[in-house]
């Protein structure tokens, strides 16, 4: 199928003839197999967070950016929303992932985490607290667009 894929790309097509193939970076190919076995609460709270449901914030799923692969994240409000399973309580994960969020904050983004129990049993209290997080960007945003009519 993907095969078929790159040859209906009028650019693939023409790479394809001149035996080249598009590389796919390991990242990329990661966050796709990432997408297709999601968790049950990834799959929850993407049901909540796709296409622009919640405050029109569009989020992308399993999205590289540097050298992580995130849950969720909102470019346009620089916000990440991440869901931790049980192995996030090793000490060694809490390091790695204290420094996965210092890193994402030195990038400009805002990093919200839950655990998948709080997903899957708290939904409508996990979807307030990002709605929240996004009010005062979409807050910022509305400023910007009055201030910009003036």
């Amino acid at each position: 199928m993907q095969d078929n894929a790159l040859l209906s790309n009028p650019l693939s097509r023409k790479r394809e003839r001149a035996g080249v193939r598009a590389a796919v970076s390991a990242p990329v190919q990661n966050a796709r197999a990432l997408r297709q076995s999601p968790t049950t609460a990834e799959q929850l709270l993407w049901r909540h967070l796709r296409n622009r449901q919640l405050a029109g914030a569009k989020f992308r799923r399993q999205h590289p950016l540097g050298p992580y692969i995130l849950d969720f994240v909102c470019l346009e409000h620089n916000l990440v929303v991440e869901i931790d399973g049980g192995q996030h309580a090793d000490p060694q994960a809490q390091a790695y992932d204290e420094q996965r969020s210092a890193w994402l904050q030195q990038q400009g983004l805002r990093v919200l985490r839950f655990w998948n129990h709080e997903v899957v049993q708290q939904t409508n209290e996990v979807l307030a607290h990002v709605l929240q997080a996004l009010t005062p960007a979409l807050s910022r945003l509305r400023e910007r667009e009055v201030n910009t009519e003036d």
